[in-house]
C-alpha cells in the first residue's frame, strides 16, 4: 500500500514535465478545440480510438479520462505557440514496476521529432523518478510510424501477439516494444537522449 500511495504523490508532484520544445500538463477543457482538430480526423485516430463525431464527444472524453483521473496522463503543448498538439500517458504498473507509454499527435505536427521527444521526456521520469524497472509500448503491427518513434527511442522489439484485439472491426495484431532500466542508462551514457 505504501508503494502505491508514494508513486501517486509522485505523479502528482510531476504534473508538468518540460523539454526544449514541449510542455507536458494537465490537459483541462480549454484544451477542446486542439483536441478535437485531430480527434475528428479519422487519419490520425485510425490506431488510437474512435474518432470524435462531435465537440461534445471530445468534451466528454476529457472531463471523463484525463480530468476525473489525470495522474500520469499529459496534453503534449507546444512551448513556442502554447498548442496543445497531442496526448501522451503513463500507465503505470507499481507492483511490477513498469508502465506502458501511450500517445497521439496532431498529424499537422508528424515528421519532427516531437513523439520521440515527449517520450523521452516521460521515460526518463518513468526511470528516473519512479523508478521502474521496464517501459513498453504496444501498436498495431501496420501502425508502422508508431514502430518507427518506438526504435527511435531505443525501444526493442519484445513480442507479436497474433490477433491479440479487435479494434473498430478489425482484428488486430500487436507489436510489443520495450526498454528496461538497463538498457535506458546505457542509452544515456552513450549520448543517444
Amino acid at each position: 500500500m505504501e508503494a502505491t500511495l508514494e508513486y501517486k504523490l509522485i505523479l502528482a508532484e510531476n504534473q508538468q514535465l518540460e523539454s526544449k520544445r514541449l510542455l507536458l500538463r494537465p490537459l483541462s477543457m480549454s484544451d477542446a478545440g486542439d483536441m478535437h482538430e485531430y480527434a475528428s480526423d479519422e487519419e490520425n485516430t485510425k490506431y488510437v480510438f474512435p474518432t470524435h463525431r462531435d465537440f461534445t464527444e471530445t468534451k466528454v472524453v476529457i472531463a471523463n479520462y484525463f480530468i476525473a483521473d489525470p495522474l500520469g496522463k499529459y496534453a503534449i503543448e507546444l512551448k513556442k505557440n502554447r498548442k496543445m498538439i497531442g496526448s501522451i500517458d503513463l500507465r503505470v504498473d507499481m507492483l511490477n514496476k513498469n508502465a506502458e507509454i501511450g500517445y497521439t499527435l496532431n498529424k499537422k505536427f508528424w515528421g519532427q521529432g516531437l513523439v520521440p521527444e515527449a517520450c523521452i521526456l516521460l521515460m526518463a521520469f518513468g526511470f528516473e523518478k519512479l523508478q521502474l524497472q521496464r517501459i513498453f509500448a504496444k501498436y498495431d503491427e501496420t501502425n508502422h510510424n508508431s514502430g518507427r518513434v518506438l526504435d527511435k527511442i531505443g525501444m526493442k522489439k519484445e513480442g507479436r501477439l497474433p490477433k491479440s484485439r479487435i479494434d473498430k472491426d478489425k482484428i488486430v495484431t500487436d507489436i510489443i516494444k520495450g526498454l528496461t532500466i538497463e538498457d535506458w542508462e546505457k542509452n544515456k551514457e552513450s549520448g543517444k537522449y
